[in-house]
């Protein structure tokens, strides 16, 4: 994509908070199915493998797959209308959920709404290089990366509030409609910015791109690294509500306020504390944006396994709370230092490559591993069951803090200034 001199650049704060709010949107849409996984699997009759499939797999097919050949797209072409498309097609699938009659017509919209989030993070990714080039590049993305606890916690919140007053379909076709019209603000305040034109268009092809990548060791343990903390994340962020609900007796607005609350809280603190940490330590030493995401990965082990034995709603938030900031740490320093292992021109399609593998194993077996999981261990815990998966499944954090560990030196060695 060639510069656009005639169109006049907007404060690059302004473009940071539009790309922010459509962030929101999207884990508004994202995280409204995990609170709402009880009712449906009431209504629709489903088991626990079933609300995982629905709430990974469905999601992550299209989004791991169709984020590269769009973000290639978005590099050749315009980011800013890729976005924009990518947002009408979100919120109208997600509206539709609200009509699925039993699970294979949400699994199809389920696939949908994975088809409209495939074109906003990486293309955003990109905007954000373009915009933030210096020092404080990771803090930038801490603030886009707040979109993650935020949209989650009121996609949890605004699904409690308006299933309990209506029921899960209504939730929905609500939450769906109100997103569509972001795509005409955003289209409205953020202009496709001015790049430098690439030699030719070969620095944008996949092949080329991905042959940049595949030499470098930091993104390969970066990306599994990210993949295999996502992987729990997602699990997490889909069956911890079912999880309050069953092993500690919450109500449905109970749940929705106990999760929300802890995203916003504990969430929201880890990632601004990731990205000011991040440009800190990062500045002086690169290994750092790896080596902290290592350390934060580590320390929460502990504080989710207390918080899941707890006995009481009220201890297990107050044991949450710091391990909720410790898991989303890495975010704003890795999505900083993805940006750093190729050339500006190719940022949008690399992003999309670390993206396809972080999601393929995050979001297509997060929620599927932990609903199996759940289902396998029913016969001897009962409705217990989930809170002993998520006991088990606690190890892939200190599988993803060893893969950050690995990171650490290719990452000094790769960096691109």
């Amino acid at each position: 994509m060639v510069s656009r001199p005639d169109v006049v650049e907007p404060n690059r704060f302004v473009v940071l908070g539009v790309l922010f709010v459509a962030y929101t949107i999207n884990f508004i849409d994202l995280q409204i199915f995990s609170i709402l996984a009880v009712p449906i699997k009431a209504d629709l009759k489903l088991t626990d493998t079933q609300l995982g499939l629905l709430g990974g797999l469905a999601f992550a097919i299209l989004y791991s797959t169709l984020a590269i050949p769009l973000a290639v797209l978005a590099d050749r072409t315009s980011r800013t209308w890729v976005i924009t498309g990518a947002l009408v097609v979100l919120s109208g699938f997600t509206a539709l959920c609200g009509a699925a009659a039993n699970f294979w017509q949400l699994f199809l919209c389920r696939l949908g709404v994975g088809v409209g989030e495939a074109g906003g993070t990486a293309p955003s990714f990109a905007i954000i290089a373009d915009y933030f080039p210096g020092n404080n590049q990771a803090k930038a993305f801490a603030i886009y990366s707040l979109g993650i606890p935020l949209g989650a916690a009121l996609g949890v919140l605004l699904g409690g509030y308006i299933a309990a007053a209506g029921d899960w379909r209504t939730a929905f076709v609500v939450i769906g409609l109100a997103g569509m019209p972001l795509a005409l603000i955003f289209r409205r305040l953020v202009p496709e910015p001015a790049r430098d034109e690439p030699s030719s268009a070969t620095a944008c092809r996949l092949g080329h791109v991905f042959a940049v990548l595949a030499a470098k060791r930091s993104f390969w343990w970066l990306s599994f690294a990210a993949g295999v903390s996502a992987m729990l994340g997602y699990g997490l962020a889909f069956w911890l509500p079912s999880l309050m609900r069953r092993s500690f007796g919450l109500t449905l607005i109970e749940t929705s306020q106990f999760y929300g609350f802890l995203l916003l809280i504990g969430g929201g603190a880890g990632v601004l504390l990731g990205g000011w940490l991040g440009d800190r330590f990062g500045n002086r030493d690169r290994g750092a944006y790896a080596r902290l995401s290592a350390v934060a990965l580590v320390g929460a082990v502990p504080l989710f396994a207390a918080g899941v034995l707890s006995s009481s709603a009220i201890a297990a938030f107050a044991l949450f709370v710091i391990p909720q900031a410790l898991v989303v740490f890495y975010l704003a320093p890795v999505f900083s230092a993805v940006q750093h292992l190729v050339a500006a021109p190719m940022r949008a399609t690399a992003s999309a490559c670390f993206l396809f593998i972080n999601n393929l194993i995050g979001l297509g077996g997060g929620a599927f591993v932990l609903g199996a999981l759940s289902d396998a261990l029913t016969a001897r815990y009962g409705d217990e069951a989930l809170r002993y998966a998520v006991l088990i499944a606690l190890v892939f954090y200190l599988i993803g803090a060893a893969l950050f560990a690995l990171a650490v030196k290719p990452l000094r060695e790769e960096w691109l200034d």
